[in-house]
């Protein structure tokens, strides 16, 4: 499956730029007229993902977050990278109400976000190398409208 269209973005770990890469994936995706909901949903996981990437993989110390947007006919693939701590334990992270950030009062649920959201969720992590989260999505409004006669 070869995308029809390809993005790159890198920006500063700042907090201000997770509403600019919520944007940006929004404006990115309604290429292909997903329904309110599904840009909602691609919206909320990129929030969680570059917000992890700011908190976690950077604790807030400078940095560049990376975030790669692949469009396909019905589906988008969308990976967010930081080059910072990394994550000594994928499955233990992605565990539901684990934080590694207690001392900001984090609620744990930026996976479980992430996974409820899309339709798939990989994580590849190397402790001081950093991490990438690719999330994958299919939109079933536009695949309907596709397969109509």
């Amino acid at each position: 499956m070869n995308p029809i269209n390809e993005v790159r973005l890198e920006f500063v770990s700042k907090s201000s730029n997770e509403s600019f890469a919520r944007v940006v994936a929004a404006a990115f995706v309604s290429q292909i007229d997903p329904n309110l909901e599904e840009l909602a949903d691609v919206k909320t996981a990129v929030s969680e993902a570059v917000t992890n990437a700011i908190i976690h993989g950077y604790e807030n110390e400078p940095g560049f977050v990376k975030m790669t947007l692949k469009l396909y006919e019905d589906a988008v693939e969308i990976s967010v990278t930081d080059e910072g701590k990394g994550i000594e334990d994928i499955e233990k992270a992605r565990q539901p109400m684990y934080t590694s950030r207690p001392d900001m009062e984090r609620s744990g649920m930026g996976f479980t976000v992430m996974e409820s959201f899309m339709d798939r969720v990989d994580v590849v992590s190397e402790v001081g190398k950093g991490t990438t989260v690719t999330m994958f999505k299919t939109f079933n409004s536009v695949r309907g409208r596709k397969n109509t006669p």
